[in-house]
């Protein structure tokens, strides 16, 4: 009967009863959620060129005056440096890590490697801005401890196994000592060195890793050989 307690709407855990409505138009929280988004997108792109150019001592007031908000804002998704820097640094070694597949699907092998190897640069670039930072996080586990270099040899592997299947890239070589000669290649170049010339000691990592035609080719010098793309 009407006005029994079964006939009453089931209440919602948190909210009104079901099938009552609250007064909030549908989708009414959409925008703001689309809006605080971009604004985590434009603070985590602002942080990355900030501690790319220059070190974790940059002031969050600047990093949010570059992302076009305020430092209330910036406040309300990272409350610390540390989070800001964690967040940072797990975005881009996800774009790293993850994006071997896609370069695969769009250049040989040999090719996506080395575009590869320069968003692995831009990565290191940006971890050694926030190195002091992650330290510290790391050391007083604050921070989780990441499996950074698991994830490096595992995209770098992904890209060798295809160029091994097609013959564009030796197949007696492996990810680890790629991962440690990368490393090489960018402590050696960390001050005083230009972007040039790193780039040129990765195309010399990436023409190691292609095999050579024969014996004969191998005793040519580099200059006589014949192309081998």
């Amino acid at each position: 009967p009407s006005g029994s307690p079964d006939s009453r709407p089931a209440e919602a855990p948190g909210g009104p009863p079901s099938g009552v409505s609250d007064g909030t138009p549908p989708g009414a929280g959409r925008p703001a959620r689309a809006d605080a988004r971009r604004n985590r997108e434009k603070l985590l792109a602002a942080a990355r060129a900030a501690f790319a150019a220059a070190d974790d001592t940059v002031a969050l007031e600047a990093i949010a005056r570059e992302a076009g908000v305020g430092i209330g804002t910036l406040y309300r998704h990272f409350p610390t440096r540390e989070a800001l820097v964690e967040a940072v640094y797990g975005a881009e070694l996800d774009d790293v890590t993850t994006s071997a597949p896609a370069l695969l699907a769009e250049l040989p092998p040999e090719a996506a490697l080395r575009a590869w190897m320069d968003r692995y640069a831009v990565f290191v670039a940006t971890k050694r801005g926030m190195i002091d930072t992650l330290r510290a996080g790391w050391a007083s586990g604050t921070m989780a401890t990441p499996t950074t270099r698991e994830r490096v040899v595992g995209a770098i592997a992904t890209i060798l196994a295809e160029g091994a299947r097609t013959g564009t890239l030796r197949a007696d070589v492996d990810a680890e000592d790629i991962t440690t000669m990368l490393l090489g290649v960018f402590l050696s170049t960390t001050a005083g060195n230009t972007p040039e010339q790193t780039g040129r000691l990765l195309d010399l990592v990436v023409d190691a890793l292609r095999p050579f035609a024969g014996p004969e080719d191998q005793q040519r010098p580099a200059a006589d050989r014949p192309p081998r793309d």
